[in-house]
Formats: C-alpha cells, structure tokens, sequence
C-alpha cells in the first residue's frame, strides 16, 4: 500500500510558475503519473515518468512548460509547471502504479492539490 501526498498548489497569474511535489513511502519502486481533473470532466493525464526516471511523457498541451522528475532517494515526485495558463486550472493529483496515460491502470492516487491560474 501506498499512501501519496500531494502539496505545492495554489493561486497563480497567468506566465507563473509552480512546482508540485507528492510524497509516499514506497513510491520510489512504481512508475508515477500527474492527472488533473476540472469539474464536471474526466480526469486527464499529464505526464509520467517509470521508476528509474529514465524515461518521461507528457501530454501535448504541456511539453516545454511542464517537468516531471522524481527523487527515489526521498520518495518524492515533483511537477515543475512554468508559463502557466489559465486553461492549466484543475485539481492535480499524483499516481503510482505504470506509466501510462490512461487513470485506470494506476493503482494509487493522492487526494489532490487545487491549481489555480488567474489571467
């Protein structure tokens, strides 16, 4: 069992920056993901990383903005976020289990980290 927590988020103009990070005991052996979800939508993917943090993906509308990287050392998984868009708000949650872009085939979940970009 992994217990994930995310932290980071908050209010932010639009062209900011915010990094997320999400800690859990264990977390180090899993491939992780990021996923943000607006009300009323489906969660959507964002970016993965495996657990070597070798390899990384991301969606389209985030590449050259977004980062994803992880420091097994510390158990902790981080989203470097720069040139935010409005169209970034969303609650933000970490995942363990593939790297993959579909929510369903990750086992853990954090309970999320509100994203707020202002224009």
């Amino acid at each position: 069992q992994v217990q994930l927590v995310e932290s980071g988020g908050g209010l932010v103009q639009a062209g900011g920056s915010l990094r997320l990070s999400c800690a859990g005991s264990g977390l180090s052996a899993y491939h992780m993901g990021w996923f943000r979800q607006d009300p009323g939508k489906g969660r959507e993917f964002v970016a993965a990383i495996t657990w070597s943090g070798r390899s990384t993906y991301y969606t389209d509308s985030v590449k050259g903005r977004f980062a994803i990287s992880r420091d097994n050392a510390k158990n902790t998984l981080y989203l470097q976020m720069n040139s935010l868009k409005p169209e970034d708000t969303a609650v933000y949650y970490c995942a363990a289990g593939c790297v993959d872009s579909d929510p369903r085939t990750y086992d853990y979940w954090g309970q999320g980290t509100q994203v707020t970009v202002s224009s």
